[in-house]
């Protein structure tokens, strides 16, 4: 007779479920809203510990101050007073990470407190590619900072294969059975890193984390996720980095960055990877003295190309009389005509979907997308599929995608919207394709504006300094 193997284990004569355990482990969660029916965590709660959704401490003449224990939001004016049907009293909630569900004062929070995993030791990198010498320099300095416990910073241009330089310090970290997490500021990021690390560890769980996506099962020693999903988790990781670190909101948003420290171990690395590091950034590994790798170069070796300025007077005054501007229409009619994919930037929503019927009119399989698209996801694979010729789009697609051959346009390059990074990062999205090294990437404006010209002069700088002085 054949025993069949139970799914349960026992702990100290407990019935303990692998899959609550699995999913809980360096996660924090609302007690009542799991995605496992109530009385089994209920029945598990012995293995959880039961924290306060939000807590209260008494500050300068005794005022309360208030403190989310999910997302460490500590901004007074973010907490929110109501009549809760639930307790039957004032209740305070935290409305910093409300998309996550209501975190208030009567919520319990539930971390695991059980017998932990173990992470599998065997992974390998299914990957044949070759390193430049700066590439495998820099994956050489990252990965031994990594096994020092040493912070680091990866400062390499667009297109110098930055995805490819972590594939080295991922693997060391997994075959030592410590668990990863790559975060990013962009779902976009995200969607584009996900299907490349599950080819390239075609051993290994990796769950992709962000808002609405799909439920996945078993124990993710990898997780790529959005900044915003880390304040789900809590002293969960052994490794972290942060793809695209200075990109908005997370530079701008104090809670995301204590999500970064939260979510790691007490002494586990923080890596961060960027084309454009902030100011604040680069300060901040000279003070505290983290490792460094600069790559000024592309992986295939050609240049970064530069932006060209030309003016488009008024603009937004001809989209909003149902008119798109000759040069703009004639641009997108040359990469109709040459069977070039196209993406083009606008500074507002509002002026994108009042562009999009008239661009239509010149070709109707021309698409828009935006941060709360719900088919976004869809219409980038569409492009990168050749489905459709090109796409209208926000700032929400200036980093994370990779199109072959792609040109790109920038409609009011001017507006404050386009900061000299989002236009470096923009500049960025073309002539990645070592079969296509070269593309035009125009910034059209109603006014040159400094972050215009930082933005050219900082791209010319990098090729100098990635070609001796010399970009031909």
């Amino acid at each position: 007779m054949k025993l069949i193997k139970s799914p349960f284990k026992s702990y100290k004569g407990i019935i303990l479920e692998p899959q609550i355990r699995d999913f809980f482990t360096g996660r924090i969660w609302i007690r009542t809203n799991t995605p496992f029916p109530q009385e089994k965590i209920e029945t598990n709660l012995k293995f959880f510990k039961i924290t306060p959704g939000i807590t209260t401490k008494r500050g300068l003449l005794n005022r309360k101050i208030y403190r989310c224990n999910r997302c460490h939001n500590e901004k007074q004016q973010e907490f929110v007073r109501y009549d809760c049907a639930r307790c039957n009293q004032t209740c305070i909630y935290c409305r910093h990470c409300i998309n996550m569900g209501r975190v208030t004062s009567c919520t319990d929070l539930i971390t695991w407190n059980g017998p932990k995993p173990k992470f599998s030791r065997n992974h390998i990198l299914d990957w044949d590619g070759t390193f430049t010498d700066s590439q495998s320099k820099a994956s050489k300095e990252l990965t031994e900072s990594i096994r020092r416990k040493n912070k680091h910073l990866v400062h390499a241009v667009c297109g110098a294969g930055k995805t490819e330089i972590l594939f080295p310090a991922v693997l060391t970290a997994l075959k030592e059975g410590l668990r990863v997490c790559i975060a990013t500021p962009r779902t976009d990021v995200v969607l584009e890193l996900f299907p490349r690390f599950q080819k390239v560890f075609p051993k290994t769980i990796i769950h992709a984390l962000y808002g609405n996506a799909p439920t996945q099962t078993g124990l993710a020693q990898l997780v790529i996720a959005t900044t915003h999903q880390l304040y789900r988790f809590e002293n969960a990781f052994d490794v972290v980095i942060v793809d695209e670190a200075d990109a908005f909101p997370y530079t701008y948003d104090p809670a995301l960055q204590k999500a970064v420290l939260k979510v790691k171990k007490q002494h586990a690395p923080i890596a961060l990877v960027t084309a454009t590091p902030s100011h604040q950034i680069l300060s901040k590994v000279k003070q505290e003295q983290w490792g460094y790798s600069f790559i000024p170069k592309r992986y295939h070796g050609h240049p970064l190309p530069v932006p060209i300025f030309q003016s488009l007077w008024s603009y937004d005054k001809q989209i909003l009389k149902g008119k798109i501007p000759s040069k703009l229409s004639k641009w997108t009619e040359t990469r109709l005509k040459n069977k070039e994919p196209f993406l083009i930037f606008f500074p507002t929503i509002k002026l994108m979907e009042i562009a999009i019927p008239l661009f239509q009119q010149i070709n109707e399989n021309i698409l828009s997308v935006h941060a709360e698209d719900p088919d976004r996801k869809e219409k980038v694979l569409k492009l990168r599929n050749e489905d459709i010729p090109g796409l209208l789009t926000t700032t929400i697609l200036e980093r994370g995608i990779t199109i072959k051959n792609v040109q790109v346009a920038v409609v009011g390059a001017e507006s404050k919207i386009f900061t000299s990074s989002a236009l470096i990062q923009i500049s960025g999205r073309v002539g990645r394709n070592v079969n296509f090294p070269k593309g035009e990437i125009i910034f059209y404006h109603h006014g040159i504006s400094t972050e215009m010209d930082e933005a050219r002069t900082e791209i010319i700088r990098l090729n100098k300094e990635g070609f001796g002085g010399k970009t031909t």
